[in-house]
């Protein structure tokens, strides 16, 4: 029948037809529960036990017919008929989908006396993420808000971890409030409804700020040795970095001194020093955010003793060049 009235008008029919005199519920022939949970995706069988015999018999959903007997009035190929007996009539449904939660009834006369029972079809769905901030970079004292967007059946808990502050925050929702440094991470999204093993994902926050030289100092060096010169800074982005002499001039590769630039730190190699190589040198590191530089000497042993002076970002590199230069002419004199 194409009509949804018509099918509608016969389902409730049926149901006051075999539901005259005295009903008896699912519970008194003992064979259909009162709920079935099924997960999404999987298929479900469900049963009617039979034990007298049947004159008419039908299996309905809400008020859309099914199957009276073996005639099918459902359009849906995933529901078939598993049996139809005088002993068993039930139904069969594949690839069960949400919409098909909800009550169901296996409704028979037998011996001019009605039977019904009702049955409730549960369909629970795995907590899944349907949505998650992409990584995120920001710049140092921003702001940063991330969200992960879960469903399921039941309704799934959503919470955000990290592995070095463990439990950060419940909700879909994560904000982080002038961010520093030491909270660039991987934040990670679970959500769980104790359906299926929890659905995780992870969202990379990287935060940029200036360089800040950490590692510096003056070294000795002997007359036909090595020695080496080394500049470290943490920065994101990573520096650039670029070293000059104490008269302003940049320092360049030759055949005596080397420079190499490595991820967070720049290196001078002298391969044979002479006199030539004896000064002050000057370490510039710098990104888009700003920059940091510090000075440092190249001595013979027992000329001078100390450390490098690290000057940041803004304060004048011909100040701290002047400076070395002024002491390291001073102890020759």
């Amino acid at each position: 029948m194409g009509c949804p009235l018509l099918r509608n008008a016969f389902a409730g029919l049926i149901l006051v037809l075999l539901s005259k005199g005295s009903s008896v519920h699912g519970a008194e022939f003992g064979h259909l529960p009162d709920n079935i949970t099924v997960l999404e995706g999987e298929s479900v069988t469900l049963r009617c036990r039979i034990d007298e015999e049947v004159t008419h018999k039908a299996w309905l959903n809400r008020s859309n017919i099914l199957f009276t007997g073996t005639d099918k009035w459902s359009l849906d190929k995933r529901v078939t008929l598993a049996n139809s007996n005088n002993s068993d009539f039930s139904i069969h449904i594949d690839k069960v989908q949400i919409t098909d939660e909800g009550p169901y009834t296996c409704t028979f006369q037998a011996n001019n006396k009605p039977r019904i029972a009702h049955v409730y079809l549960i369909v629970q769905v795995p907590a899944r993420i349907v949505n998650i901030s992409k990584n995120v970079s920001v710049n140092e004292g921003e702001n940063v808000n991330l969200f992960c967007l879960a469903v399921g059946r039941p309704e799934p808990t959503v919470t955000w971890k990290n592995p070095r502050f463990g439990l950060v925050s419940d909700g879909e929702f994560l904000d982080i409030t002038e961010i520093k440094r030491q909270q660039a991470e991987d934040y990670e999204c679970i959500t769980n409804n104790g359906v299926a093993p929890p659905d995780q994902r992870k969202v990379k926050v990287t935060v940029n700020y200036p360089p800040m030289i950490t590692d510096m100092k003056n070294m000795p060096a002997q007359l036909g040795k090595t020695a080496i010169l080394r500049c470290e800074a943490m920065a994101v982005p990573p520096a650039v970095f670029e070293w000059y002499r104490d008269d302003h001039r940049p320092v360049e590769s030759d055949n005596t001194l080397r420079i190499k630039n490595e991820k967070t730190r720049s290196l001078l190699l002298f391969t044979n020093v002479t006199e030539k190589h004896f000064g002050n040198y000057t370490c510039f590191a710098s990104n888009r955010l700003g920059a940091s530089n510090a000075s440092m000497l190249l001595f013979r042993p027992g000329a001078i003793q100390g450390r490098g002076t690290g000057l940041h970002a803004g304060m004048s590199v011909s100040v701290c060049v002047w400076v070395s230069l002024s002491a390291f002419l001073l102890l020759k004199v």
